[in-house]
């Protein structure tokens, strides 16, 4: 089973009969394999059984169908993957259907090597990934469709072009349309070859970088009737709610479900190894009767149990600071141990960030049909990993992922935490158990106690600078749980025990420094950490950016020049520092109330930096953010109003972790219940946001997560400047910034 996750495959056959089922028109099922540029595909022959990467059908109606392989979450890439396929296609967006694409990593899976053909939504990487793909699925199709007509009119290839989903002759005045040519085109078994030289120029391009186009999902949510895996409705089901297993391991004893079963409605009570569930015909039954147990749960012998989030952190600091920890190299250029010991002058901090929770607006929810022999399910839910999903159904139920029908819905929230699996795990579980259909839906406590929360992390940096005052040297070590260890045991397997989740972000490509070295020590204590909106580069880059403006305070450079110093070499990092400090007007004085401090970073390919404007309360130690600029180059724009959407709907994410979120964790389990005791940033406190894309000829690269890296450390700086107070732990909380100032 893991072999298969760490390549990405499921081997799930299709026959040619069963996927063409139901079409009317004509489906392009070309197997686009390796490099994606055209390989040949399997001969189709009725009946056999064929792996097929089939993206889009055209039907006589004209309208042109295209799949997406991943979750829809908000981050909108339910729009902009099939307008790549479109653009190149040249499809009339106006009759484009787009619709989510099965879990089959083999035909949809995404070539990004993070993924390395696995399908799955997540770290910023599906335009980055499905962009050549995609276009060249488009190109290909749309290269049948001419070959048809030219020999239905019997004209040269050549003479034929295409606008707008119609094929036409300028020197015969003929036109005719995509759905037309579906009555009479037939698609070759050997796609056609397509050379990277034969896709569009970016100039020539008329749908992608549109500003008029907009994202396909919105207009239900606006009115309502988007459809929520929590609003699923299928008929004959009945509700579920868990009291969740408070920590990895823990096991339920003494369950009193007495009061629980006296509840109307509640038809069941069912321990399971992760908690116990109670099922009745209504939720509000469920969760009466969920409240109702009385359970004590066993923690003995488990290493989550043991673990208390405050009293670790001595064990952190020491691990850090100990030169025969065992700690695993993550980049490293020069020799930067003998330059910060020969250094001129040396620095030294350290930094912190504590446990966060995902807080997405829909609680894990999922629901489950197994089939009578129990070799087979359906399952309603909005999951980030759905391959992953039906693999483990199929391994609970003993059978073959291509038995697991998953009927993908919209994400209210997924930053990461619909990447487990653990929900839909759950939900087949109690299905095979009480042989009916289960909607499973956890509570806002149980969602809490069910958290895979962003690790805590502490670090310490060292700087050396020599005579002249360069920055000659740089060391940073991270003392964390292991994210992939947790959340993709055999990429972690693989890897020798790397976290490529984890440590994501310490490196730093972009600055000018000869001598780096970034190592990581794991702590190992079996929390259910994850990833989280930004990974690692979340608290990676505050440490990094707070400390780099620490260098340059020891050497009296203004944060700004500074950063353009070690940029100095490479353009797109340069263009967008100095972008966000044209926006901010950076060198215009701000009144002794305000101050700005700035960040920079990269993640996944994407630069960004950021520039917060602050103020301090130092009676109440409340920081006030009042605006925030953001510069972005993400290489190729393929939905301008988009980017400008994600940038700000990850400042708000970054914003509320860098000031307010913390989990503590007692004994193994979370100790925050619901959003009275785990504090999220609320509307009043919101700066104006103010966004700027930095043009480049870059290759597309991912949106949804590079706004959140540069928010805390750009917080942080703006509060040194103002207080001469360096704030070295996250959330920026009131009572840290009182602890600092007094």
């Amino acid at each position: 089973m893991d072999k298969n996750i760490a390549a990405g495959l499921l081997d799930t056959t299709i026959s040619r009969r069963e996927f063409l089922a139901g079409t009317a028109g004509l489906t392009f099922s070309f197997a686009l394999g390796g490099s994606l540029l055209g390989r040949p595909s399997e001969t189709l022959a009725a009946g056999a059984a064929v792996k097929m990467n089939a993206w889009v059908t055209i039907g006589t109606d004209d309208v042109v169908t295209i799949l997406t392989p991943g979750a829809e979450m908000g981050q909108g890439t339910m729009t902009s993957l099939p307008l790549i396929l479109a653009e190149e296609l040249d499809a009339d967006w106006s009759r484009v259907k787009v619709e989510f694409a099965p879990p089959i990593p083999k035909i949809y899976g995404n070539p990004d090597a993070l993924l390395n053909g696995g399908q799955a939504s997540l770290a910023s990487i599906a335009v980055a990934g499905y962009y050549t793909p995609l276009r060249m699925a488009g190109a290909q199709a749309r290269r049948v469709l001419i070959d048809s007509v030219a020999q239905n009119w019997k004209v040269p290839a050549s003479e034929l072009r295409t606008e707008n989903g119609r094929v036409i002759h300028d020197k015969s005045g003929q036109r005719i349309s995509y759905g037309e040519i579906a009555k009479f085109a037939t698609v070759p078994a050997q796609p056609p070859a397509i050379a990277a030289a034969d896709l569009k120029k970016p100039a020539d391009f008329r749908l992608i970088g549109r500003k008029d186009i907009g994202r396909i999902d919105v207009p239900s949510k606006v009115n309502g009737t988007a459809v929520y895996g929590i609003d699923a409705q299928v008929p004959g089901m009945v509700y579920a709610s868990m009291l969740e297993s408070p920590s990895e391991g823990a096991k339920a004893e003494n369950v009193d479900s007495s009061a629980a079963l006296k509840i109307p409605g509640v038809t069941r009570v069912v321990p399971m190894p992760f908690g116990i569930a109670v099922l009745g015909t209504t939720v509000e039954a469920t969760r009466a009767g969920r409240n109702a147990l009385k359970v004590t749960w066993n923690t003995s012998g488990t290493d989550a149990g043991k673990f208390d989030s405050d009293k670790a952190k001595q064990e952190y600091e020491s691990a850090a600071r100990d030169p025969n920890a065992d700690a695993m190299e993550w980049s490293k250029k020069g020799d930067a141990a003998s330059a910060v010991k020969g250094a001129a002058k040396t620095l030294e901090a350290a930094y912190w960030s504590e446990h966060c929770y995902h807080a997405q607006m829909e609680p894990m929810n999922c629901i489950a049909k197994v089939a009578e022999d129990g070799k087979s399910a359906d399952i309603w839910t909005g999951t980030q990993f759905g391959a992953l999903g039906t693999l483990v159904a199929s391994g609970i139920l003993k059978t073959t992922p291509d038995r697991i029908r998953l009927h993908q819905h919209l994400l209210g929230g997924g930053y990461g935490r619909r990447i487990t699996p653990d929900i839909i795990a759950q939900a087949v579980a109690l299905s095979n158990v009480t042989k009916q259909t289960v909607k499973l839906m956890l509570t806002r406590e149980d969602d809490f106690a069910a958290g895979r929360p962003r690790p805590m992390t502490h670090h310490v940096l060292k700087a050396g600078l020599d005579g002249s005052g360069n920055l000659v040297g740089w060391q940073h070590r991270i003392v964390a749980e292991n994210v992939d260890a947790i959340a993709a045991p055999p990429r972690f397997k693989a890897t020798g025990g790397k976290d490529l989740i984890g440590w994501r972000g310490m490196e730093l490509p972009h600055y000018g420094i000869p001598n780096v070295t970034c190592d990581a020590v794991r702590r190992i204590h079996g929390t259910r950490v994850h990833a989280w909106r930004g990974i690692g580069a979340g608290y990676n880059k505050f440490a990094v950016e707070s400390f780099l403006d620490e260098v340059a305070s020891a050497k009296g450079a203004d944060p700004l020049a500074f950063r353009l110093e070690l940029t100095k070499s490479d353009a797109r990092a340069t263009a967008v520092i100095q972008a966000v400090a044209e926006m901010a007007d950076w060198k215009r004085k701000r009144g002794g109330e305000r101050a700005l401090g700035i960040a920079f970073s990269e993640y996944h390919g994407s630069l960004s930096a950021g520039i917060a404007e602050v103020s301090v309360n130092r009676k109440s130690g409340k920081v006030r953010v009042h605006n925030y600029w953001i510069a972005v180059d993400p290489g190729q724009v393929i939905q301008p109003d988009n980017v400008h959407a994600q940038l700000e709907s990850a400042v708000v994410y970054g914003l509320s972790a860098a000031l307010v979120e913390e989990l503590q964790i007692k004994n193994g389990a979370i100790a925050q219940s619901n959003f009275h005791e785990y504090k999220v940033l609320r509307m009043s406190d919101m700066p104006e946001i103010h966004t700027r894309i930095v043009a480049s000829n870059a290759a597309p690269t991912g949106m949804g997560e590079i706004g959140v890296v540069t928010v805390a450390p750009a917080i942080g700086n703006a509060i040194f400047k103002l207080t001469g107070k360096r704030l070295r732990n996250l959330p920026m909380s009131p009572e840290r910034v009182k602890g600092v100032l007094a």
